[in-house]
């Protein structure tokens, strides 16, 4: 096997417990963002656009929609016969095997495959994260720095700065401290959990991790203060572009919408039309109805619309019945609201149905329906 500058190692295999019912059925990397795309979309397309073109997918929790949609790779250019796209499932050994233990357990886990590439370095990403970054620049701020693991982050509000693993950099970037989640955070320079390894720091601080009973075998928790403790040299890259972590109802909602303001920098189908690739379905056009009013609203191929669609996301495939009105919500694939229905600031799950004359939200909360799941003028069911 050709010996690799850098791959990636994409932790693909959360439950995202967080996102609630959009992620009962799914893994929170496979859930559709923004209509047309899947959250994944936005990682796997900076590992093309990065010239990373072997990437090793960490799955787990309900991966057969994920590993179906990744494929070979190909949609988002990484099926070249150097590289490609590599799902790699928990497995078992002569010794056992079990889920998962953290972010550092899986990658562990999966040394034979590092080292079978024989990187010089290996890029750490998530798969759960909206942006679009040139991993290529901050390998520049690694190999510069001759540094042993760099870390990219941005600054964040400070009230919001508990949330994160929070760092404290010197002047030529070289990380003093690293904090994870802290309850009073002297810093608002936050981790945005992605990481450049050199690989042989990688495997050495892996493999004296897997044997520390005390250890969560988190990056974040364990490895990175390890390291910090022992002298290494860890810096920051510091990131100045768009970054969301959609792993809450209320991040997913708000950063859906923020794509519907004309203002906003980020706007997939401006700033992103030729960086984020994607595996979606080919769908016929969307059809509008004689009947139908939209106003600031994304309406994907495959979409049917006879009603009123007002700031909303339509994915492909959606139905707005004769009548309806959709109002500050996200409908995922599928998703269906029959005649007169009505729905207000709500998710709906792929292949969710609003019933002819039912009705979900009120505009106060956002409201969720499941995958699958059906709103009767009696309730959801």
């Amino acid at each position: 096997m050709k010996k690799k500058k850098c791959i990636a190692m994409l932790l693909a295999g959360g439950q995202g417990s967080r996102l609630g019912s959009l992620t009962k059925q799914i893994a929170k990397p496979a859930v559709s963002f923004g209509g047309k795309y899947r959250i994944i979309d936005f990682s796997l397309s900076n590992c093309a656009t990065s010239h990373i073109d072997t990437v090793g997918v960490l799955t787990q929790y309900r991966p057969m929609m994920l590993n179906a949609y990744i494929g070979n790779g190909a949609s988002w250019d990484l099926d070249g016969p150097d590289g490609g796209v590599f799902i790699l499932p928990p497995y078992e050994t002569e010794k056992g095997g079990n889920w998962y233990k953290g972010t550092a357990d899986a990658i562990y886990r999966n040394l034979d495959f590092i080292k079978a590439n024989d990187p010089e370095y290996v890029l750490i990403i998530s798969g759960d994260h909206i942006y679009n970054m040139d991993y290529r620049r901050m390998l520049n701020t690694h190999t510069g720095h001759k540094a042993d693991l760099t870390i990219s982050v941005m600054p964040v509000p400070i009230e919001e700065a508990s949330r994160f693993g929070i760092i404290t950099a010197n002047e030529t970037k070289r990380i003093e401290k690293f904090t994870e989640k802290p309850k009073n955070p002297d810093s608002n320079l936050a981790s945005m959990g992605i990481y450049i390894f050199s690989t042989d720091v990688l495997i050495d601080a892996l493999e004296r991790d897997a044997e520390n009973p005390d250890s969560k075998h988190d990056f974040g928790m364990n490895v990175i203060p390890m390291l910090l403790g022992e002298g290494k040299r860890l810096f920051a890259h510091k990131f100045k572009g768009y970054w969301k972590d959609v792993g809450t109802i209320q991040s997913y909602y708000d950063t859906n919408m923020e794509f519907l303001d004309d203002e906003n920098p980020a706007k997939i189908y401006k700033k992103y039309e030729k960086l984020v690739m994607t595996n979606n379905v080919q769908s016929p056009a969307k059809y509008i109805g004689e009947s139908a009013k939209i106003e600031n609203a994304l309406v994907s191929n495959g979409c049917i619309v006879l009603g009123t669609v007002k700031h909303s996301i339509l994915s492909p495939g959606c139905y707005v019945g004769k009548g309806a009105v959709v109002e500050d919500s996200i409908l995922l694939p599928g998703a269906k609201v029959k005649d007169g229905a009505k729905v207000i600031k709500t998710i709906m799950g792929e292949g969710s149905v609003v019933e002819t004359g039912a009705s979900i939200g009120t505009g106060a909360e956002i409201e969720t329906i499941g995958d699958n799941a059906k709103v009767t003028a009696k309730g959801a069911r």
